[in-house]
């Protein structure tokens, strides 16, 4: 008999309070990487009303003037009037950073490893930055090889951001979040549920006082102006069976930090997989290449994303954990869901195989300490809103599918090994 459920994931745009810390706390991130490769950085925000507090750990070479780099992604995040509640040029920004603890940098500068002298390879000389578990996944329900709940809500929430920075929908405030309900049968998508957008908007749009009117005029803008433009190139589309829902609320006038404060990495879900697969609970921004939350997170989408484009599983899982102060993972596990064209025990071989995990070979691999410097400063940040993966307007290091090939072949003489 077959499986018929729904599957929901939500998305929020570069307004909204907990992203604009995101974003805050990777420009101080590219900011300091930029000068200088071995920075330290733990940086944590929050923002509330006419506040922005930066706070966390940084050991670093490079100076930053804090209070205009927040100033600076404000404006460009489109905070820019005072009738927002919350602006570039008003707010007040305050400073409070340490430096990292030195019990944390004896780890990561010398890893258990080559403390221990059980090895001398160059790899081995950075210990994880701290403890935990960290998940990649990939699907084939897009062409980008992310769930199709999670591709969609960032779809609307990135258009959401365009029309209103273009000054197509002038009437848009930078606050809001998306959310995209699919009908599966089977593990498959099979249509769309229900649509959800929650939008801040000025009080009145043109002439339109009415708050009835104003609600219906959003309600057809978006329709048509925002989502329906985001599924033409998807086979599953909207039907007339389909919810669609705007600002359920009645209206959304007060937003941003004025309606509710915000704090980095409150959003790791939206940041991952919309909840479609497992996480690890550590958050990505404001963290520099040695801390494994982040930088293994990348490695392990990188690893599942190739078995996945390889034909090897329709789905991939694939857990690493780690031990503060020692290179190498404590664990890897790959779980492909039955889908799976070989056995996981040996998609895990093929794992050690091609992908380098230990912390030291994940930064040179991706190149993470020095991307920001080549991109002109810009890199962090640009992930901090909409998505650390599947983003296909960005050039990302682990989106990259280039063990494909070698994935076949090693595939290929293992079946061949097994049928001999």
């Amino acid at each position: 008999m077959s499986r018929r459920y729904l599957f929901t994931s939500e998305s929020v745009t570069e307004g909204h309070p907990d992203k604009i810390c995101d974003q805050i706390s990777d420009s101080i991130l590219d900011a300091l990487l930029t000068q200088d490769p071995s920075s330290r950085v733990a940086a944590e925000v929050v923002v509330n009303t006419g506040l922005v507090l930066i706070t966390g750990e940084i050991s670093s070479k490079g100076t930053v003037n804090y209070v205009d780099l927040v100033r600076q992604k404000i404006a460009e995040i489109g905070y820019t009037d005072s009738v927002n509640g919350f602006s570039s040029n008003s707010c007040a920004v305050l400073v409070a950073l340490d430096a990292q603890s030195p019990d944390i940098a004896q780890g990561v500068d010398k890893a258990h490893e080559q403390r221990s002298q059980r090895s001398e390879e160059e790899l081995d000389a950075i210990g994880a930055g701290d403890q935990g578990l960290m998940f990649g996944f990939a699907c084939n329900e897009t062409p980008e090889l992310m769930p199709l709940p999670i591709s969609l809500a960032h779809r609307i929430s990135r258009r959401l951001a365009a029309v209103r920075k273009s000054g197509q929908l002038p009437y848009l405030r930078p606050d809001g979040k998306t959310q995209v309900t699919v009908i599966y049968e089977d593990g498959r998508p099979v249509g769309i549920d229900t649509i959800l957008v929650s939008t801040q908007h000025t009080e009145t749009i043109d002439d339109i006082t009415d708050p009835a009117a104003v609600q219906a005029k959003i309600r057809e803008d978006l329709w048509q102006i925002v989502v329906q433009p985001i599924f033409s190139d998807i086979a599953i589309k909207p039907d007339s069976g389909t919810r669609f829902l705007v600002n359920p609320t009645g209206k959304f006038v007060i937003g941003g930090p004025q309606g509710d404060s915000g704090l980095t990495g409150r959003k790791i879900i939206v940041d991952t997989y919309g909840g479609y697969s497992r996480h690890g609970g550590g958050a990505f921004s404001g963290k520099d290449p040695t801390k494994v939350d982040r930088s293994a997170a990348y490695a392990a989408r990188h690893a599942a994303k190739n078995i996945v484009a390889a034909g090897l599983a329709d789905k991939c899982e694939v857990q690493l954990s780690y031990a503060i102060g020692v290179a190498r993972p404590v664990s890897i596990m790959v779980d492909t869901f039955g889908t799976g064209k070989i056995d996981d025990e040996r998609l895990l071989e093929l794992v050690k195989q091609h992908f380098e995990l230990r912390p030291a070979g994940i930064i040179q691999t991706y190149n993470l300490s020095r991307l920001p410097a080549e991109r002109g400063g810009r890199f962090y940040q640009n992930v901090a809103a909409y998505g650390h993966f599947g983003r296909t307007d960005l050039d990302l290091p682990w989106e990259q599918l280039d063990k494909v090939d070698a994935l076949k072949h090693s595939a290929g003489a293992l079946l061949s090994g097994m049928l001999s």
